[in-house]
């Protein structure tokens, strides 16, 4: 059996190189996180290793020494954490009066009181009216009614949509849960949570009707109406109500004084 000659391999074309699997480096520039690829030789074939530059952010003062900027976990990334200094300034500012708003002048203190006034008068001679059958015109809620109506028209509270439609409806779902239920904490607590969230799937937020569940539940006199709550008092006063604000509203802007 003949034997061939084999020849030795060439040491000068595969090469042998120690390999660094990461050469980390630090970026001299501050806040900067960056990535690269160092190349090398591995038996004759070239391989990559990532170098990953990343330095570290330090603490620095946005406005005041209250505020700070914290580096989170993730590299790169920095969100803005409020120091617990902040929160009794934060607190104490929420007692004083909003300086971004003008001082009401006179026109803007003598219609809306005049509007109220003159709502709750009426209201009180319904009542004169009502009185022998049992049954009260001026409920508590219309207080709060009135209150948005006359200072703040233009608040999403005051449209006429969610005025209507948030006291029908809560006035509903108390009746409702007074009839299943009963009295007691349960049913309160039942109609309040049914009326926020029949005024947020409605999208007709109007405070005020929150508290219609709870006055019919509560009381005895205006249990007497039974379905009849739904419309009487809360929602026949509210078209006294819008219409008494619409006068007010032209009042106050052709006699101002």
């Amino acid at each position: 059996m003949a034997l061939l000659p084999v020849k030795p391999l060439s040491f000068h074309r595969f090469q042998v190189f120690p390999r660094h699997l990461i050469t980390p480096a630090v970026s001299t520039v501050p806040g900067m996180v960056s990535a690269g690829f160092k190349s090398h030789h591995f038996v004759g074939l070239p391989s990559y290793d990532l170098c990953i530059h990343e330095s570290v952010r330090h603490m620095r003062s946005l406005r005041s020494w209250s505020n700070r900027r914290r580096v989170s976990k993730t590299v790169g990334v920095s969100m803005p954490v409020a120091s617990a200094e902040d929160l009794p300034a934060a607190s104490w500012d929420s007692w004083k009066p909003d300086k971004t708003t003008v001082a009401p002048s006179l026109s803007d203190v003598i219609w809306p009181a005049a509007g109220a006034f003159v709502a709750m008068a009426i209201l009180g001679r319904i009542d004169q009216m009502l009185n022998p059958k049992g049954i009260s015109m001026s409920v508590a809620p219309l207080g709060a009614v009135s209150a948005i109506l006359f200072t703040t028209p233009s608040v999403p509270a005051a449209r006429k949509y969610n005025i209507f439609v948030a006291q029908i409806g809560c006035a509903a779902i108390g009746v409702l849960t007074f009839s299943i239920f009963g009295p007691g904490w349960l049913s309160r607590s039942i109609a309040l949570a049914a009326s926020i969230a029949f005024m947020v799937i409605a999208r007709a937020s109007h405070p005020p009707a929150a508290s219609l569940p709870l006055l019919f539940i509560d009381g005895a006199k205006l249990q007497k109406l039974n379905f009849w709550y739904v419309l009487f008092p809360s929602a026949a006063a509210c078209i006294l109500l819008c219409f008494l604000q619409e006068i007010v509203c032209y009042l106050k802007k052709n006699l101002k004084f």
